[in-house]
């Protein structure tokens, strides 16, 4: 109790100038991925509960996007040791890290989590594909406006009630995932022409998200996204698949392409939305902020398939993935940036 008390999304951290990399902070600080957070901070909550005169770590929920964004701004106390990623980091964000002079980076993968689509108990007891989420969700379906006002009308087969998603923002990894996870797919089942187009072209077509009243933008406050469909059992929620387990008494799991999300079909692959999670370290503040090493060495004791973080909703990654992630912590392993897109 006394690690998750201490935790905070944002704080003032004092800090002492120190070292190449700018100064020591008294705290580690990671921000990013809405989905990683929950993982982060038990990590945090060990952490400290493993000796109490330890500062706690300062977890920030601010979306995949914006954590690598503000990671990659520089080296140094005012900037986060840590980005948490739903997603890889992109060849861009490579660069710009790279521009501001961050140096050597390690990219951890900690488990894996599956983007689920759920809705109330008391819902329609959906069956999607991804063909029907990228006609009901994206802007401008085989090219044109979009304009599916039910999920009739999208699929004669589905019940006649109104699209209404609540989802992550632009930032947000979950939002990325769904994009390249489940939409793009559905797209090229929907208009296979769409490969033949620019990527810009491309882009507008299968994966920018319609922005009226049928996709509710609604942060990267997952939990508040669980509250909704409780009051409003006929809409569907979009985020990581451990706010579906823990709220199993109240939601159920939407089918995609016939696979429900759960532990084993995500482990597998099997569920569509199957994908890897990350934490993105600067190697130049593994020395310079006290306790970070030892921070993510307690992550590689906690991820295992009876780990802490599986019972708190993550999905383990194979054994051979966190072997090579322990390894990487261990040995400072930089990222590769020729792997990145």
């Amino acid at each position: 109790m006394l690690g998750r008390l201490a935790i905070i999304a944002t704080a003032a951290v004092a800090l002492s100038a120190c070292g190449d990399s700018g100064g020591v902070r008294d705290q580690i600080k990671a921000v990013g991925s809405s989905t990683v957070y929950p993982f982060t901070t038990a990590v945090a909550e060990a952490y400290v509960n493993q000796d109490p005169s330890r500062s706690a770590p300062v977890i920030e929920s601010i979306g995949t996007g914006g954590g690598i964004d503000r990671f990659c701004d520089g080296i140094g106390p005012d900037f986060p040791d840590i980005a948490n990623a739903s997603r890889r980091i992109k060849a861009s964000e490579y660069a710009r890290c790279q521009a501001n002079a961050v140096g050597n980076i390690m990219e951890v993968q900690i488990g894996m989590d599956g983007v689920a689509l759920a809705e109330s108990l008391q819902g329609p007891q959906m069956q999607l594909t991804k063909k029907d989420v990228y006609l009901a969700l994206a802007a401008n379906p085989r090219g044109q406006p979009n304009t599916a006002r039910t999920w009739r009308d999208v699929n004669p087969s589905l019940p006649d009630v109104p699209i209404a998603v609540y989802g992550p923002p632009s930032t947000s990894g979950t939002r990325d995932a769904l994009a390249e996870l489940i939409m793009e797919p559905g797209c090229l089942e929907a208009y296979p022409e769409a490969e033949q187009l620019e990527d810009e072209q491309q882009e507008n077509v299968c994966i920018r998200v319609r922005s009226d009243a049928a996709y509710i933008d609604s942060g990267e406050n997952d939990n508040l996204i669980v509250q909704k469909l409780a009051a409003n059992p006929n809409a569907i929620g979009i985020f990581g698949y451990s706010y579906l387990e823990e709220n199993q008494d109240r939601l159920r799991g939407v089918p995609i392409d016939g696979v429900e999300p759960s532990y084993d079909t995500i482990a597998a692959r099997e569920y569509p939305g199957a994908r890897p999670l990350f934490l993105y370290v600067k190697d130049k503040h593994m020395n310079a902020v006290p306790g970070l090493p030892e921070y993510l060495r307690l992550f590689s004791t906690m991820w295992g398939p009876d780990g802490e973080l599986v019972r708190r909703g993550m999905i383990a990654a194979p054994a051979e993935v966190r072997q090579r992630s322990a390894e990487i912590i261990e040995q400072r392993i930089p990222l590769d940036p020729a792997e990145l897109q």
